[in-house]
């Protein structure tokens, strides 16, 4: 069976001080690479494989646009979102649908409540119900059926494997990392999710954070647009008050998280870094990315301490803050 990095390979990454007491640490793999490519610095093992899960967002993104789905603006931004379902991201979901002739019903991710306690607590109050439009992955799946829409592809099993739609997400996957997918596993929407290195993912990520929309190439033109519209939506990618939005907007960096602890950022002048948590927790995983950045010298350490001050890093007791969740030795 295979497996991602062991716990063997894996280094220090954050640690949770409470009290003065080091309770708990965060160990994985990381690798930054610089503006040009190359790789920067290795903390464990980063060649060891993972699923990426939704950092893989921004390749089955600009793998549908260019396979015909034609969004622009917060509607291409919302299809490489892990959205919290808010009333404002929902009804962006639903003109890309309806934009696409199809419904909610298309949709083949499982319905959801709003991970935004807001929005939640309003349909509650309405007497609602989880809904397939609600769930983070939404925007992904409108994508994807937008794409068979423009192309021809059936709609229906549009999450095999097999379908003509997967199968030209998969290659696109294979050109940006420059790796054969190892294996193909099912990811917490439905959709295929497929195991790459860290190194693979990083180096994708970095074509993608890196290209300019106004490149001659269309893969290139494509994510080129996409990383520019996330960073003037940031909204969109998550959600108000939530890390990856956080990051957007304090550090103008491109940053996308996954499920398992695995997060992508790459820095305005290209420097990027790809992460993966051994423990699978998240919480440490943004400050963790973007103090590698600044180590790198592509994020000033002020802005870096302006972000860690508006994340959620605060560990509490009694109601007061006694401790926070911070970078650990190795990085």
């Amino acid at each position: 069976m295979l497996e991602t990095l062991t716990v063997a390979d894996a280094v220090e990454l954050a640690v949770v001080e409470r009290s003065g007491f080091i309770e708990s640490r965060h160990a994985g793999a990381a690798v930054v690479l610089s503006p040009d490519g190359d790789v920067v610095s290795r903390l464990g093992n980063a060649d060891a494989l993972i699923l990426p899960r939704s950092s893989l967002k921004p390749l089955q993104a600009i793998a549908c646009v260019t396979a015909g789905a034609a969004l622009e603006g917060e509607q291409l931004a919302l299809s490489t979102a892990s959205h919290v379902g808010t009333d404002r991201h929902a009804a962006t979901v639903r003109d890309m649908l309806v934009e696409g002739g199809l419904t909610e019903d298309d949709l083949a991710c499982p319905p959801a409540w709003p991970s935004d306690t807001t929005a939640r607590d309003e349909l509650v109050r309405e007497h609602g119900s989880p809904a397939r439009i609600r769930m983070n992955c939404s925007g992904k799946h409108a994508a994807m059926l937008r794409a068979c829409v423009a192309t021809g592809w059936p709609t229906q099993g549009y999450l095999d494997p097999a379908h003509p739609l997967q199968a030209h997400i998969r290659e696109v996957i294979e050109r940006l990392t420059g790796e054969k997918v190892a294996h193909t596993a099912v990811d917490g929407c439905g959709a295929p999710v497929y195991a790459m290195t860290l190194t693979g993912l990083a180096r994708a990520i970095h074509r993608i954070g890196s290209a300019s929309d106004r490149s001659p190439f269309a893969l290139h033109r494509v994510a080129g647009t996409l990383v520019r519209t996330v960073r003037e939506h940031p909204w969109t990618i998550e959600g108000p008050g939530r890390p990856d939005t956080i990051a957007i907007e304090t550090l103008g960096v491109f940053a996308k998280g996954g499920a398992e602890g695995v997060m992508v950022m790459v820095a305005p002048n290209g420097t990027t870094v790809a992460l993966k948590m051994l423990d699978g927790s998240p919480r440490a995983s943004t400050i963790v990315a973007a103090t590698l950045l600044a180590r790198a010298g592509a994020l000033a350490d002020a802005d870096v301490r302006s972000l860690a001050e508006a994340l959620p890093l605060a560990v509490t007791g009694g109601g007061s803050d006694v401790g926070v969740i911070r970078p650990g030795v190795a990085v």
